[in-house]
């Protein structure tokens, strides 16, 4: 009965693991006009994807400790629509405080993600840090 227990437990912990979205992990902004970046952490949140801001970095790659930012939203709401497309989501843009509708593409440790209000839109590409 314990190695049942113990092989339930093991399938349970397994199969959370594999459910993990592609895209999960966190992701390098694209330098800014600053030449600072961020580090976003994006993963689940209930049926859509988020992204939160985990560090952000000067340009040189120092870390920025006292960036007012940390913790704050960055994705919210993206829906997996297959083969490495997200969509429906909204994206916050830090240097402009700006919302934009936002869609997001991925491939391999690149995800593009881009964002429009109206007709301007704006798009960078990420890297995948982990």
């Amino acid at each position: 009965m314990k190695k049942l227990a113990l092989s339930i437990a093991a399938l349970v912990v397994s199969a959370g693991t594999s459910l993990a979205d592609p895209v999960e992990g966190i992701w390098k902004t694209q330098p800014g006009d600053t030449g600072g970046y961020l580090h976003v952490a994006v993963s689940k949140c209930g049926d859509a994807i988020c992204g939160v801001i985990r560090k952000a970095y000067k340009q040189g790659g120092v870390v920025s400790e006292g960036y007012e930012h940390l913790g704050k939203r960055m994705l919210w709401d993206m829906q997996a629509k297959g083969d490495g497309s997200y969509s429906g989501g909204k994206i916050w843009a830090p240097d402009r405080n700006k919302t934009y509708k936002s869609k997001m593409s991925l491939s391999g440790n690149t995800l593009k993600v881009s964002g429009c209000v109206a007709v301007i839109c704006r798009s960078q590409n990420w890297t995948r840090v982990k």
